[in-house]
Protein backbone atom coordinates (compact mmCIF):
# COMPACT_ATOMS: atom_id res chain seq x y z
CA UNK A 1 0.00 0.00 0.00
CA UNK A 2 1.23 3.46 -0.87
CA UNK A 3 2.26 5.44 2.09
CA UNK A 4 2.30 9.16 0.14
CA UNK A 5 -0.14 11.49 1.71
CA UNK A 6 -1.91 13.86 -0.47
CA UNK A 7 -1.77 17.56 0.65
CA UNK A 8 -4.78 19.64 0.04
CA UNK A 9 -5.31 23.76 -0.17
CA UNK A 10 -8.62 22.84 2.72
CA UNK A 11 -6.02 20.50 4.92
CA UNK A 12 -3.70 23.25 5.14
CA UNK A 13 -6.24 25.82 6.31
CA UNK A 14 -5.67 24.58 9.83
CA UNK A 15 -7.02 27.15 12.66
CA UNK A 16 -5.25 27.62 15.71
CA UNK A 17 -7.82 25.78 18.11
CA UNK A 18 -6.99 22.77 16.02
CA UNK A 19 -3.53 22.95 15.91
CA UNK A 20 -4.03 23.42 19.89
CA UNK A 21 -6.32 20.55 19.80
CA UNK A 22 -3.60 18.35 17.99
CA UNK A 23 -0.88 19.10 20.55
CA UNK A 24 -3.15 18.42 23.24
CA UNK A 25 -3.40 15.14 21.80
CA UNK A 26 -0.13 14.12 20.92
CA UNK A 27 0.57 10.32 21.64
CA UNK A 28 4.01 9.10 23.19
CA UNK A 29 5.42 6.51 22.14
CA UNK A 30 8.52 3.53 23.24
CA UNK A 31 9.42 1.54 20.37
CA UNK A 32 10.24 -2.11 21.68
CA UNK A 33 12.18 -4.00 19.27
CA UNK A 34 15.23 -6.48 19.33
CA UNK A 35 15.95 -5.67 15.29
CA UNK A 36 17.26 -2.18 14.77
CA UNK A 37 16.71 -2.21 11.38
CA UNK A 38 12.66 -2.98 12.44
CA UNK A 39 12.65 0.07 14.91
CA UNK A 40 13.97 2.31 12.43
CA UNK A 41 10.84 1.38 10.11
CA UNK A 42 8.35 2.22 12.68
CA UNK A 43 10.65 5.94 13.45
CA UNK A 44 10.22 6.25 9.81
CA UNK A 45 6.62 5.69 9.58
CA UNK A 46 5.35 7.33 13.22
CA UNK A 47 7.59 10.55 12.69
CA UNK A 48 5.57 11.72 9.87
CA UNK A 49 2.41 12.13 12.07
CA UNK A 50 2.87 15.24 13.95
CA UNK A 51 0.28 13.56 16.80
CA UNK A 52 2.78 11.04 17.55
CA UNK A 53 6.21 11.12 19.27
CA UNK A 54 8.26 8.24 19.88
CA UNK A 55 9.94 9.28 23.46
CA UNK A 56 12.28 6.11 23.63
CA UNK A 57 13.34 2.81 21.80
CA UNK A 58 14.33 -0.93 23.61
CA UNK A 59 15.92 -3.62 22.51
CA UNK A 60 14.12 -6.02 24.84
CA UNK A 61 11.87 -6.60 27.26
CA UNK A 62 13.23 -5.60 30.42
CA UNK A 63 14.61 -2.11 28.78
CA UNK A 64 11.20 -1.83 27.45
CA UNK A 65 9.86 -1.85 31.52
CA UNK A 66 12.63 0.06 32.58
CA UNK A 67 11.10 2.68 29.88
CA UNK A 68 7.71 2.35 30.62
CA UNK A 69 8.25 2.80 34.07
CA UNK A 70 10.70 6.26 33.60
CA UNK A 71 8.81 8.15 30.71
CA UNK A 72 5.37 6.51 31.57
CA UNK A 73 3.87 6.82 27.50
CA UNK A 74 0.84 6.81 26.29
CA UNK A 75 1.78 3.41 24.34
CA UNK A 76 4.55 0.73 24.26
CA UNK A 77 4.66 -0.75 20.64
CA UNK A 78 6.25 -4.00 21.78
CA UNK A 79 7.99 -7.05 19.98
CA UNK A 80 7.37 -10.32 21.07
CA UNK A 81 10.31 -12.52 21.05
CA UNK A 82 12.98 -10.58 22.23
CA UNK A 83 16.42 -11.39 24.19
CA UNK A 84 16.47 -10.92 28.26
CA UNK A 85 12.75 -10.62 28.67
CA UNK A 86 10.21 -11.56 26.18
CA UNK A 87 7.18 -9.10 25.24
CA UNK A 88 4.80 -11.14 26.77
CA UNK A 89 6.63 -10.72 30.42
CA UNK A 90 7.14 -7.63 29.57
CA UNK A 91 3.71 -6.66 29.19
CA UNK A 92 2.28 -8.51 32.17
CA UNK A 93 5.16 -6.36 34.52
CA UNK A 94 4.01 -2.81 32.45
CA UNK A 95 -0.24 -3.60 32.43
CA UNK A 96 0.18 -4.45 36.16
CA UNK A 97 2.50 -1.18 36.75
CA UNK A 98 -0.50 0.66 34.98
CA UNK A 99 2.13 3.05 33.33
CA UNK A 100 1.31 2.53 29.83
CA UNK A 101 -1.24 0.51 27.46
CA UNK A 102 0.70 -1.80 24.71
CA UNK A 103 0.09 -2.89 21.32
CA UNK A 104 1.69 -5.80 20.37
CA UNK A 105 3.28 -6.52 17.21
CA UNK A 106 3.99 -10.09 15.85
CA UNK A 107 5.77 -11.24 12.71
CA UNK A 108 2.73 -14.61 12.60
CA UNK A 109 -0.58 -14.49 13.17
CA UNK A 110 -0.52 -17.45 15.08
CA UNK A 111 2.97 -17.01 17.17
CA UNK A 112 1.91 -18.65 20.54
CA UNK A 113 3.23 -15.59 22.61
CA UNK A 114 0.50 -13.77 21.11
CA UNK A 115 -2.47 -14.87 23.24
CA UNK A 116 -0.29 -15.10 26.68
CA UNK A 117 0.04 -11.11 25.52
CA UNK A 118 -3.62 -10.18 25.24
CA UNK A 119 -4.59 -12.21 28.31
CA UNK A 120 -1.53 -10.22 30.18
CA UNK A 121 -3.04 -7.32 29.67
CA UNK A 122 -2.52 -6.05 25.76
CA UNK A 123 -5.07 -3.98 24.38
CA UNK A 124 -4.47 -5.64 20.84
CA UNK A 125 -1.97 -6.81 18.34
CA UNK A 126 -0.74 -6.34 14.99
CA UNK A 127 0.84 -7.92 12.47
CA UNK A 128 4.66 -6.50 11.47
CA UNK A 129 3.06 -5.67 7.99
CA UNK A 130 0.14 -4.38 8.66
CA UNK A 131 -0.12 -1.09 6.56
CA UNK A 132 1.31 2.67 8.05
CA UNK A 133 -1.62 3.70 8.27
CA UNK A 134 -3.74 1.17 9.69
CA UNK A 135 -0.58 1.23 12.58
CA UNK A 136 -1.29 4.73 13.21
CA UNK A 137 -4.56 3.74 13.47
CA UNK A 138 -4.28 1.59 15.88
CA UNK A 139 -1.56 3.14 17.90
CA UNK A 140 -4.99 6.41 18.15
CA UNK A 141 -7.33 3.97 18.92
CA UNK A 142 -5.17 2.32 21.76
CA UNK A 143 -3.90 5.51 23.36
CA UNK A 144 -7.34 6.52 23.82
CA UNK A 145 -8.44 3.41 25.68
CA UNK A 146 -10.03 1.19 22.73
CA UNK A 147 -8.39 -1.91 22.21
CA UNK A 148 -7.31 -2.89 18.55
CA UNK A 149 -8.74 -6.94 17.50
CA UNK A 150 -8.52 -8.13 14.24
CA UNK A 151 -11.47 -10.22 13.54
CA UNK A 152 -9.34 -12.76 11.46
CA UNK A 153 -6.53 -12.88 13.87
CA UNK A 154 -8.22 -13.38 16.48
CA UNK A 155 -10.62 -16.49 15.53
CA UNK A 156 -7.79 -18.02 14.20
CA UNK A 157 -6.01 -17.78 17.24
CA UNK A 158 -9.48 -18.97 19.25
CA UNK A 159 -9.91 -21.72 17.25
CA UNK A 160 -6.10 -22.68 18.56
CA UNK A 161 -6.41 -22.06 22.18
CA UNK A 162 -9.76 -22.26 22.90
CA UNK A 163 -11.01 -25.34 19.83
CA UNK A 164 -12.49 -24.77 17.13
CA UNK A 165 -16.13 -25.79 17.24
CA UNK A 166 -15.37 -27.31 20.98
CA UNK A 167 -17.89 -27.06 24.02
CA UNK A 168 -17.93 -23.55 25.81
CA UNK A 169 -15.31 -23.68 28.56
CA UNK A 170 -17.36 -21.20 30.64
CA UNK A 171 -20.63 -21.77 31.75
CA UNK A 172 -22.71 -19.25 29.66
CA UNK A 173 -24.60 -17.76 32.71
CA UNK A 174 -22.22 -15.36 33.01
CA UNK A 175 -23.64 -13.53 30.36
CA UNK A 176 -26.99 -13.25 32.10
CA UNK A 177 -25.93 -10.15 33.96
CA UNK A 178 -26.40 -8.31 30.20
CA UNK A 179 -28.97 -6.90 28.80
CA UNK A 180 -30.25 -8.17 25.62
CA UNK A 181 -28.53 -4.92 23.84
CA UNK A 182 -25.84 -5.47 25.71
CA UNK A 183 -25.29 -9.32 24.54
CA UNK A 184 -26.44 -7.99 20.97
CA UNK A 185 -23.17 -5.12 21.63
CA UNK A 186 -20.32 -7.95 22.24
CA UNK A 187 -21.46 -10.08 19.99
CA UNK A 188 -20.60 -7.47 17.63
CA UNK A 189 -17.53 -6.76 19.45
CA UNK A 190 -16.51 -10.21 19.30
CA UNK A 191 -16.82 -10.03 15.62
CA UNK A 192 -14.05 -7.00 15.75
CA UNK A 193 -16.40 -3.99 14.67
CA UNK A 194 -15.44 -0.89 16.06
CA UNK A 195 -18.09 1.37 17.94
CA UNK A 196 -19.02 3.20 15.03
CA UNK A 197 -19.43 -0.12 13.06
CA UNK A 198 -21.69 -1.34 15.62
CA UNK A 199 -23.51 1.97 15.60
CA UNK A 200 -24.06 1.57 12.31
CA UNK A 201 -25.44 -1.65 12.79
CA UNK A 202 -27.61 -1.77 15.73
CA UNK A 203 -28.75 1.85 14.21
CA UNK A 204 -28.00 3.85 17.76
CA UNK A 205 -25.67 6.75 18.21
CA UNK A 206 -21.39 5.98 18.74
CA UNK A 207 -21.67 7.62 21.92
CA UNK A 208 -24.86 5.10 23.39
CA UNK A 209 -22.55 2.32 22.01
CA UNK A 210 -19.83 3.59 24.18
CA UNK A 211 -21.95 3.55 27.19
CA UNK A 212 -23.03 -0.15 26.56
CA UNK A 213 -19.40 -1.18 26.01
CA UNK A 214 -18.69 0.38 29.42
CA UNK A 215 -21.42 -0.93 30.60
CA UNK A 216 -20.28 -4.83 29.35
CA UNK A 217 -17.02 -3.88 30.83
CA UNK A 218 -17.78 -3.01 34.22
CA UNK A 219 -21.02 -5.66 34.88
CA UNK A 220 -18.16 -8.65 33.74
CA UNK A 221 -15.39 -7.29 35.18
CA UNK A 222 -13.20 -6.75 32.43
CA UNK A 223 -10.43 -4.33 31.95
CA UNK A 224 -11.35 -3.75 27.67
CA UNK A 225 -12.78 -5.39 24.03
CA UNK A 226 -9.89 -7.67 23.88
CA UNK A 227 -10.76 -9.70 27.33
CA UNK A 228 -14.39 -8.73 25.92
CA UNK A 229 -13.51 -10.84 23.40
CA UNK A 230 -12.07 -13.83 24.61
CA UNK A 231 -14.80 -14.12 26.86
CA UNK A 232 -17.76 -14.00 24.21
CA UNK A 233 -15.87 -16.68 22.86
CA UNK A 234 -15.28 -18.51 25.73
CA UNK A 235 -19.08 -18.96 26.96
CA UNK A 236 -20.09 -19.66 23.82
CA UNK A 237 -22.09 -16.66 23.08
CA UNK A 238 -19.92 -16.86 19.16
CA UNK A 239 -17.71 -19.36 18.24
CA UNK A 240 -14.28 -19.49 15.56
CA UNK A 241 -14.94 -19.69 12.56
CA UNK A 242 -18.49 -17.79 12.08
CA UNK A 243 -19.12 -14.72 10.24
Amino acid sequence: MSTDVIFTAEAAMISADVLFTAEAAMISVVVVDDQELMRAGFRMVLGAHPDVEIVGEAGDGAQAVELAERLRPDVVLMDVRMPVLDGVEATKRIVDAGTSRVLVMTTFDLDEYVYSALQGGASGFLLKDTPPDHLVSALRAVASGDAVVSPSVTRRLLDRFIGKGGSPIRDSTTLDVLTEREREVLLLIAKGLSNTEIAATLFLSEATVKTHVGRILSKLDLRDRVQAVVLAYETGLTRPGLA
